[in-house]
């Protein structure tokens, strides 16, 4: 699974990651196989059984078929859930309604990146460091493994002024260049980068700095 993602393995692979250990002269593949019988090899089939049925397999416990069996219900309730739906970016005031809450209160300096796709859909969010009262550092090339980790196709950095002071220093400024420069070659757009300041904000992207 490690070498070649999930979707690489069998029915039987997976199951036999569930057993986990064999019994007697037999796998957790054997016994992963010998399970998949009871269905005829049909999944759907498979995850109606219940616990007793799963017994029937010689070397499957009771232990075993609660695994199993709640495998299965997570794989019911998994199809019947609804997908969750992304928040969508389109102004500097949705950057700051999302990532303000976490910043506009703090006595201390935190950096942020809000990851999105092609959309402008929110993948993840996440902080990059936290530091002092008067700055805290942040590494251009950490943001881009977060960047390249999640394939993210949008990049936003956040991070706030606890002082209260809204404008720019020159070293945001540069961060932001570089960031932004990184960020092309990468093929990754750098939205803005929001600087909160308590219940205010300033954006780069609005300022006409990026």
């Amino acid at each position: 699974m490690l070498l070649k993602g999930i979707a690489a393995l069998s029915d039987a692979e997976l199951l036999a990651i569930l057993i986990t250990t064999g019994s007697g002269k037999q796998s957790a593949l054997d016994l992963a196989r010998a399970v998949l019988n009871l269905s005829h090899n049909n999944l759907d089939q498979l995850a109606k059984l219940s616990i007793k049925e799963y017994t029937k397999v010689k070397g499957i416990g009771q232990a075993k078929a609660i695994i199993l069996a709640a495998a299965m219900e997570l794989g019911r309730r998994r199809k019947i859930s609804e997908p969750e739906k992304k928040i969508a970016i389109h102004s500097s005031r949705d950057i700051f309604d999302l990532m303000g809450p976490y910043l506009m209160d703090l006595p201390h300096e935190e950096f942020w990146i809000v990851l999105a796709n092609r959309a402008n859909k929110v993948i993840k969010r996440e902080k990059i460091s936290s530091g002092g009262v008067a700055g805290t550092v942040a590494d251009p090339k950490l943001i881009f493994k977060k960047c390249l980790d999640e394939l993210a196709s949008v990049l936003i950095i956040v991070h706030n002024h606890p002082s209260g002071n809204l404008q720019p220093s020159q070293a945001d400024k540069e961060l932001t260049n570089k960031i932004k420069a990184g960020a092309s070659l990468l093929d990754i757009k750098l939205l803005d980068h929001i600087i909160v300041a308590h219940k205010k904000y300033f954006s780069f992207a609005d300022e006409g700095l990026l």
